[in-house]
Formats: structure tokens, C-alpha cells, sequence
């Protein structure tokens, strides 16, 4: 993967109201989250948290997170945890496949979203993710695909830009080498 790719990515990103930070590795973006998060955090239980035990590093580093169902957590949790399968340089538009409702909650509900993204993840654009989005829907069942460029945003109420209307009010997308570099796992 070329650099070119990653600096385009985070330029697209920040571009589209997302903050971009690059870490050193797993610990220091789980420092960057617990100095950001507020109040109750959602975690979703994917292959990438397990693997990293990311919600005993976020707890042990001071986070509140939720160890429990996320419908029971309250309806206004302060922050959502999450990796990424992919994301696209051309638009700073992160991808992760949401089908289990904890991921959709935590991607929507918070007032801040925390993407873990490895840079090996970061295509081109859409038409290179053509292939890894056809993969991810594979199968009969039916699956839930996010895309996420910035905070959320809407001006359809007299055409008045409202930032967090439909979801996170701040995005933070953190730059973690070396996390995974599987396009089908999050």
C-alpha cells in the first residue's frame, strides 16, 4: 500500500468534519479514547475485540463501558467503540459490516464514534471495493453494510446543516497499523 493512499484518505476524511489521528499501536489509541470518551461507551462484541481484548484495555485505562445489552444501557450512551473492515481514500468514507444490532447501536447512538481503521484496509475508492463488498454480503441472510463519511449530518429541515441529528455528533478515526489487514473482519 502506497502512502499516497493513506494521506488521501485522511485528508478526504477530515475534509467531511472526521477527525484523523494516527497512533503507534493499539495502547496509545485506547489512551486517545479514554481521553475523548464521556460516559457510558458501547463496545460491540466483534472478532477484532476479542482477539485484542479491546474492552478490558479500554476499562483498565479508565472508560465506562457498557457490560451489558446495549438496549438496557440507557438511551444516551457518550461513546461507541468499533474496527473497521475497509475504508475508501477517495471519499474518508470508513466501511464495517453492521448486521448485528450492537454494532448498528454503537455506530449510531453516541455522541462520539471511535473507528479503529488499519491503514492496510484503505482503498482506492468505490470500485475497489467492489469486490470486498460483494464478499461481505455473501450468503443468503440478510446483512446490514454502514458507510461512514464524517458525523452525522443533515440539512433537510429548512436546509439548515444540523451535525449529529441522525447519529455521532464527532467521528474519530484512528490509524492503527498492523491491527488486520482481512477486509472481512471487524
Amino acid at each position: 500500500m502506497t502512502d499516497n493512499r493513506v494521506e488521501r484518505f485522511i485528508e478526504s476524511a477530515k475534509r467531511v468534519g472526521a477527525t484523523v489521528e494516527k497512533t503507534e499501536n493499539l495502547e496509545e489509541a485506547v489512551k486517545y479514547i479514554a481521553d475523548k470518551a464521556k460516559g457510558t461507551t458501547l463496545v460491540p462484541v466483534t472478532p477484532l475485540v476479542i482477539r485484542y481484548g479491546l474492552k478490558a484495555l479500554l476499562q483498565n485505562a479508565g472508560v465506562e463501558v457498557l457490560n451489558k445489552q446495549f438496549r438496557d444501557g440507557g438511551q444516551f450512551p457518550g461513546a461507541g467503540v468499533t474496527f473497521s473492515n475497509f475504508a475508501m481514500a477517495d471519499t474518508g468514507t470508513v466501511v464495517l459490516e453492521s448486521t448485528d444490532e450492537n454494532i448498528r447501536l454503537a455506530t449510531t447512538l453516541p455522541e462520539r464514534h471511535f473507528i479503529i481503521v488499519d491503514p492496510a484496509t484503505i482503498l482506492v475508492d468505490n470500485l475497489a471495493a467492489a469486490a470486498p463488498m460483494n464478499a461481505l454480503h455473501e450468503g443468503n441472510a440478510p446483512k446490514f453494510i454502514a458507510y461512514i463519511t464524517g458525523p452525522s449530518r443533515t440539512a433537510d429541515i429548512e436546509r439548515v446543516l444540523t451535525i449529529g441529528c441522525h447519529g455521532p455528533r464527532e467521528l474519530y478515526i484512528l490509524l492503527v497499523e498492523n491491527i488486520s489487514s482481512d477486509l472481512m473482519e471487524n
